[in-house]
């Protein structure tokens, strides 16, 4: 292992250990671990990432959004960014923004990154999402292209993550697993097996590629343009395939957290918030992905316990409301607890650095839902929040909530900042207007 400092020109070794008592603890990385050589030739990529959270219940809007006249930077902090006080200027709150033409209620969550309209009509086909567009410029640069994670996640029925084909990406809503997916390197028995496994998909997929070339001069001009779309399909899988197989041969980051419990129930919804939040953190810290999407199926909850309290009934059943005292109370301290899991999000994020900056200036963290009011199902007016990443934040980007305004336009952002060229994704006009890169 390379021992020598940056002084001698030399680096030390990225996959360097403080050790002690039989304990190995990995390093983040250092300036001592970058050659003099090319620090002096070249500025080392500067990493962006999206952390993209959906909770497709919402909150209570009349306690969420701001006051419509209180806009820009100085105004007043609604009772639910209360809680949220300590980190006013790393965030920015919208009102009066929607996906265009994404209605249906409920079945508006699978659209939340992709934007596809119309969800529960008839034919309906899902697009990419937000952020497997951005895996498919920037995925290949890290371990994992993305993470698909979820809270309660009802499998096979809802997800946040799309191909370009509009195939559903499964969410993994057991911590354990997503921390062992991480973190714990197997041995060299079930390493092997894993690459056999590998070279088995890639021997498939140049199989079929071959025979589909063959079909296609049999074939009409629309059935070559199916046959076409399926073998770029069958292209970008075999790529991914052997960046899989690349990244086996390399040790998985170690780090001094402790793994997640196997045994945390549906009920502890916001324990489970917490550890996902925590495992984002640690894929982030330790440059394991730059892309998570998580699904927060408060839809799917059961009556969850909030401290000492149980809720009288689902997550789901509090939310239509009715505008029961009981059902409003239970709701709001669903909804604080919400905020403040983002607050601790937040802090965290902020007390990790890399380079001169914190993780939070690194990392966009964009929050909201599907719905404007779970009560009435509307899609229309989305609770909004847009946190860290570099950007100008500290305000209430107040637009029209008659007409509201493209939330997709938001998204360009992202992909603008994450270093991707794009200036539309889905159904944007734009980027977000009044939404500017610190300086």
């Amino acid at each position: 292992m390379k021992t020598s400092s940056i002084l001698t020109g030399k680096a030390i070794a990225r996959r360097s250990f403080l050790r002690g008592a039989g304990v190995a603890l990995g390093l983040p990385l250092l300036d001592a671990m970058i050659p003099a050589r090319a620090q002096a030739a070249a500025p080392r990529e500067i990493p962006r990432r999206l952390f993209a959270i959906c909770n497709n219940l919402g909150v209570l809007p009349s306690k969420f959004f701001p006051d419509p006249e209180q806009k820009g930077f100085n105004y007043q902090l609604s009772p639910y960014l209360e809680e949220l006080a300590a980190h006013r200027d790393h965030f920015t709150v919208f009102s009066g923004v929607w996906h265009p033409d994404v209605d249906a209620g409920h079945p508006a969550d699978n659209c939340f990154l992709t934007c596809a309209p119309h969800p529960s009509s008839g034919g309906f086909r899902n697009t990419i999402s937000l952020d497997q567009y951005a895996a498919e410029h920037i995925g290949n640069r890290t371990r994992f292209p993305s993470l698909s994670l979820g809270v309660n996640i009802q499998q096979g029925q809802h997800s946040l993550s799309w191909t370009s084909g509009g195939v559903m990406i499964p969410s993994e809503d057991k911590p354990w697993e997503v921390f062992k997916r991480l973190f714990v390197t197997g041995t060299p028995e079930e390493i092997a097996a894993q690459r056999r496994r590998l070279a088995l998909g890639q021997s498939v997929m140049d199989a079929v590629a071959g025979q589909t070339r063959r079909l296609r001069k049999q074939v009409g001009t629309r059935d070559r343009q199916r046959l076409d779309q399926y073998l770029t399909g069958v292209r970008d899988l075999e790529t991914r395939l052997g960046q899989a197989a690349a990244w086996e041969e390399k040790p998985k980051p170690i780090v001094a957290a402790q793994p997640p419990g196997e045994t945390l129930a549906t009920r502890d919804y916001f324990e489970k918030v917490h550890v996902m939040y925590e495992l984002a953190r640690l894929a982030f810290e330790t440059d394991s992905t730059r892309l998570v999407a998580l699904m927060l199926d408060s839809v799917n909850s059961p009556a969850i316990r909030i401290g000492p309290e149980t809720m009288s009934d689902s997550y789901h059943a509090i939310s239509h409301h009715g505008r029961s005292p009981e059902k409003l109370r239970q709701h709001e301290v669903a909804d604080r607890m919400q905020m403040r899991a983002l607050h601790q999000l937040f802090s965290d994020l902020k007390a990790r650095c890399e380079d001169d900056e914190t993780l939070l200036d690194r990392t966009m963290i964009l929050y909201g839902t599907n719905l404007g009011d779970a009560n009435t199902h509307v899609t229309t007016n989305l609770p909004t929040l847009f946190a860290g990443g570099g950007f100008r934040h500290g305000q209430h980007l107040a637009f029209d909530r008659q007409r509201n305004y493209p939330l997709p336009n938001l998204y360009v952002n992202i992909l603008q900042r994450l270093g991707i060229e794009a200036d539309r994704f889905a159904s944007s006009t734009g980027t977000m207007r009044g939404l500017e890169v610190r300086s």
